[in-house]
């Protein structure tokens, strides 16, 4: 399964990662993971909500310039080594990672990883192909 996130240009000013959070606040949704990547002059805001097409409409209308993607989620073990071992994978297969994530709830005993690659099929084909865990469950 693909897990399906939300990305958000946002001004590099103080107040617009509130105003972002407010708006989804007003709109009753939640937001369940987020990560942030900047320069000098715009950030990236990725975001999981309870409901991204909402999230997308209702940012919009209050003139966030937004996109959607699908990324490719797996679960491991929280421990070292665990990361490596799919990324190894993943380097021998000659898949190129854009960009990934991952997340651990307090007392969770796997972490979740997001990844975001060029053939999301093909990826997961080498993922489920050598054991690891996809994701086939709201993540949150």
């Amino acid at each position: 399964m693909l897990v399906n996130q939300i990305a958000v240009f946002l001004e590099n000013r103080n107040g617009r990662i509130c105003e972002f959070s407010r708006v989804l606040k007003e709109a009753n949704i939640n937001i369940q993971a987020m990560s942030i990547a900047d320069t000098m002059e715009y950030g990236i805001l990725r975001a999981i909500t309870d409901d991204n097409a909402k999230a997308i409409e209702v940012l919009r209308a209050n003139g966030f310039n937004t996109a959607s993607t699908d990324l490719i989620g797996f679960k491991v073990e929280d421990r070292p080594g665990e990361m490596y071992k799919v990324l190894d994978i993943l380097d021998k297969h000659n898949i190129n990672i854009a960009y990934l994530y991952s997340f651990a709830r307090a007392g969770a005993e796997k972490a979740v990883i997001l990844l975001k690659v060029d053939d999301n099929e093909a990826t997961k084909k080498i993922l489920a192909d050598n054991g690891i865990n996809l994701i086939e469950e709201n993540i949150l």
